[in-house]
């Protein structure tokens, strides 16, 4: 018994983002947006606590490298299983 088939007809054609894609995209942007306001708007009322733009600066570089790290390792484990590295 065979397992699930892959349509193979076009292997070069890459299939465009629909609009269900586009929707999802523009609700997880808009988390991600109003997460950020969130933290920002939370860190920034707690007393006594300060951030110098330094620091909010390394915060933010710090917050995109990890974000890179995570998105370069995700990038090797789909390339990886493409090309059956892991077999």
């Amino acid at each position: 018994m065979q397992g699930p088939s892959n349509d193979n007809s076009h292997p070069g054609r890459q299939e465009r983002l629909g609009a269900g894609g586009w929707f999802t995209l523009l609700v997880l942007a808009g988390f991600l947006i109003v997460a950020i306001w969130y933290a920002t708007y939370a860190w920034s009322s707690l007393s006594g606590v300060g951030l110098s733009p330094l620091g909010w600066l390394f915060l933010g570089l710090g917050i995109v490298v990890t974000f890179l790290v995570g998105a370069g390792l995700m990038a090797l484990v789909f390339f990886s299983s493409r090309n059956n590295f892991d077999q």
